[in-house]
């Protein structure tokens, strides 16, 4: 089995990639979407989340309340560490066991996870290969502002809250250069896919 890593700053066309290797054949796992099971109602993480910060951040429903939560812990970093302790070990428990059942499945497999803040966590060790998707700031502002239809100066504070792209290239090994057009940045895909596969 192959660990393939996929990292890269907001708005740098992870996704792209990440559905692109899927595509070809890879199994992906997306940490956005095993933090979102993480604290599902009925999970140990949303139980911990509740028993830190209290019913208040539940909506109606027994969901959590992002909005609520963000307000807490993004305005306090001991709330955040806080958080962060109880929802990070239920990551890492939900990818171990993706990761085993896809070992199971097919031992010759090549895993793509996608982890935005692979950097800032300090995760660069144990991958078989590290990628990056790289564009420069301003391409990745402008995406912000064009696609998400985010303030400039929003789209900017979350660039500077993450890793310099100096420090995610620097622990690549291998960049998807993904300013130019999406055609050219899935043939990059697709060469780095040959030579993974022969």
């Amino acid at each position: 089995m192959q660990l393939i890593v996929l990292t890269g700053g907001i708005a740098s066309g992870k996704s792209t990639i990440g559905r692109r290797l899927e595509t070809l054949g890879a199994t992906r796992i997306d940490s956005d979407q095993l933090a979102r099971e993480a604290v599902e109602p009925g999970s140990p993480g949303l139980a911990g989340v509740v028993a830190r910060f209290g019913a208040g951040i539940l909506l109606p429903d027994g969901t959590l309340d992002r909005a609520a939560l963000g307000a807490i812990v993004f305005a306090d970093p001991a709330a955040l560490a806080d958080l962060n302790g109880i929802v990070h070990p239920e990551i890492a428990r939900l990818y171990e066991a993706r990761l085993a059942a896809i070992r199971a499945a097919d031992p010759d497999a090549i895993v793509v996870y996608e982890v935005p803040l692979l950097v800032e966590g300090g995760k660069t060790e144990g991958w078989d290969l590290i990628l990056v998707a790289h564009a420069p700031a301003e391409t990745r502002v402008a995406r912000m502002v064009t696609l998400r239809g985010m303030d400039e100066g929003e789209a900017r504070r979350r660039i500077a809250n993450q890793a310099s792209d100096e420090e995610r290239l620097a622990v690549a090994d291998e960049v998807i250069d993904t300013s130019g057009t999406e055609a050219e940045t899935l043939e990059q895909v697709d060469q780095l896919w040959a030579r993974l596969t022969t």
